[in-house]
């Protein structure tokens, strides 16, 4: 094949169309507003997984960054009182290639003012339908996944145990005495395939320190939990939800975390967004998610691979 032509074929890309064409119909029959906001940000996200893809500013002077996701932006907007909106847009994310990845990326994010955590799940459940139909749901917390596949409680299992459960599963030649790490690991190298394929699973309430920028509560074992959720299907995590912090205060605890990580990492320490931690003040009772469009367009072309389903991937461009 020449190596100009698109990697995805005509119907994959007019079955992505039908699937964006569903999905603002789904969100116009709910009164949710499409919005669109700037692709540029004058900062990224602080999370040591991510790196944010940097540009020069317009205007010649210092760094921009392009964004991994709409969320500080939109955020903005629901503090401002927009109500419920959503956004279907470009992300971008540094040294994420892969079957599964590619650094430009489409995202489908919306918030949710005043609706819960379990309604909000409901509608994702509803989205992912439209690309998988009808499908059995499973709902699950993340000690629940944890006890069923790796057979230990990931809140009060020990550094060591949760070390020694990745060796017996995995071929490992590193250690770390980062205890996030390791359930990272575990998460995505035992949980998750471990998932049933065929059916729509939501895991919640995450442990605290993978909060992100959820609240935390404490659940029915006294054990404080991330107000968090993920939906996976196909062995694909395809959305990352949040009953969402309001409290300017925590927000700056866990950019500071952040920052003492990649410090200690070597990462790049990336400015505070100042917009969203005045905007914080305002924001309304509000739960959110953003979900990976391409993925949801793989298992709706049954593609084995992201460059399937999007015209011209990294390597084409």
């Amino acid at each position: 094949m020449s190596e100009w032509r698109p990697t995805a074929d005509f119907t994959a890309l007019g079955r992505r169309a039908q699937l964006l064409c569903q999905i603002r119909g789904f969100f116009a029959a709910r009164g949710v507003l499409e919005v669109e906001t700037p692709l540029l940000a004058s900062a990224p996200v602080t999370d040591p997984n991510i790196e944010a893809v940097s540009a020069q500013s317009p205007s010649g002077e210092g760094l921009m960054y392009l964004q991994t996701s709409p969320e500080f932006a939109m955020k903005r907007l629901v503090a401002a009182g927009s109500g419920p909106i959503y956004q279907i847009c470009k992300a971008f994310r540094r040294g994420e290639r892969g079957r599964r990845h590619n650094p430009e990326f489409t995202m489908l994010e919306w918030y949710r003012p005043n609706m819960s955590l379990d309604a909000l799940i409901d509608e994702v459940v509803a989205v992912v339908a439209l690309a998988v139909g009808d499908a059995d749901v499973a709902q699950m917390t993340y000690q629940q996944v944890f006890e069923l596949h790796c057979g230990l409680n990931p809140h009060a299992a020990s550094l060591d145990q949760l070390k020694a459960c990745a060796m017996e599963h995995l071929d490992l030649s590193f250690d770390s005495d980062d205890r996030d790490l390791w359930l990272q690991l575990l998460m995505s190298s035992v949980v998750e395939p471990a998932l049933n394929p065929k059916q729509i699973s939501i895991v919640y309430d995450f442990p605290e320190t993978q909060a992100a920028l959820a609240k935390i509560a404490v659940n029915g074992d006294g054990q404080r939990v991330a107000r968090r959720f993920e939906a996976f299907y196909a062995g694909m995590e395809l959305a990352n939800g949040y009953d969402e912090l309001r409290d300017a205060g925590e927000l700056v605890r866990r950019i500071s975390d952040d920052h003492s990580r990649r410090a200690a990492a070597g990462q790049d320490l990336p400015p505070i967004d100042r917009y969203l931690l005045k905007a914080m003040a305002k924001m309304p009772e509000c739960s959110g998610v953003a979900i990976g469009f391409d993925r949801l367009a793989m298992i709706a072309c049954g593609a084995e691979r992201i460059d399937e389903v999007i015209a011209f991937p990294l390597e084409s461009v």
